[in-house]
């Protein structure tokens, strides 16, 4: 099992503390998934993925309690919490229920397949009893395929059209190859290995499964993943043309993988 990082613990007490002041009696487990329980979390850069366990649906009062709980706590110096808010009964499930993101406390958000499938082989128990998941493969599988097919698809599509977004900051581009490259491959991985990878891991495993064209695109992403600074292209529009073809020619190897997936 992955270790907790200092800077992780630190804000998971100071969550602990305050939700247990300001809302007694409901706080029954938390766990963590994403990043910290796949052993890749990034100091300044990864979120604080959790799953909090309470004893009931929260009312309208008590939801902007919690709103005030998480404010309290975000601080540009400190990790971000994202996280889902489900009840005992509804764990594994499709339920819909409160979720922290962004800054923002959204409602109806259901938990999805591969952090069910997260937390069920790789989480972390911070508090509460180890939790009882029933997440099937094929469930995983095809998740993750129609995830390409929609989300993954309509993000190539606008992509391709790469003159407006060669009008944005530096630094915003970057932040999109290595979010786009790093996050298509991750699926990739998926429907090849059936089973879930970090973004660094996934750029390290394309590198032995993709051809040596599109390594430079790859080592692209996890540089600035890294915070190197280093470039493999000398324009800007060849890097975002790459780019695009690269996600292309992986939307295609996925969905020839979830074939094979299908068959087994």
């Amino acid at each position: 099992m992955a270790k907790i990082p200092v800077s992780v613990q630190s804000v998971l007490n100071e969550y602990m503390t305050l939700f247990n002041e300001r809302l007694p009696n409901t706080l029954v487990g938390l766990y963590l998934h994403g990043s910290i329980a796949l052993d890749a979390f990034v100091e300044n850069s990864s979120d604080i993925d959790f799953l909090t366990i309470i004893h009931h649906r929260l009312s309208t009062s008590e939801a902007a309690v919690l709103y005030e709980i998480h404010q309290s706590i975000a601080s540009s110096s400190k990790p971000e919490m994202d996280g889902h808010y489900l009840i005992q009964e509804e764990i594994g499930s499709q339920a819909e229920g409160l979720y922290y993101n962004g800054g923002q406390l959204h409602d109806k958000i259901v938990v999805n397949p591969v952090t069910w499938w997260i937390l069920k082989n790789k989480g972390i128990p911070v508090l509460g009893e180890e939790l009882n998941i029933a997440v099937e493969r094929m469930e995983l599988l095809s998740y993750v395929s129609e995830n390409m097919n929609t989300y993954w698809a309509d993000r190539i599509r606008k992509v391709e059209d790469s003159d407006p977004i060669l009008l944005l900051p530096k630094e915003f581009l970057n932040e999109e190859i290595q979010w786009s490259i790093l996050g298509i491959l991750r699926q990739y991985y998926t429907l090849r290995e059936h089973d879930i990878i970090s973004k660094l891991g996934a750029g390290e495993y394309a590198l032995e499964h993709v051809p040596e064209e599109w390594h430079n695109i790859i080592n692209e992403a996890t540089q600035i993943r890294n915070g190197t600074g280093q470039t493999f292209f000398e324009s800007e529009k060849k890097r975002i043309d790459t780019a695009s073809s690269f996600m292309e020619y992986i939307l295609k190897e996925s969905a020839n993988n979830f074939a094979k997936g299908m068959k087994k």
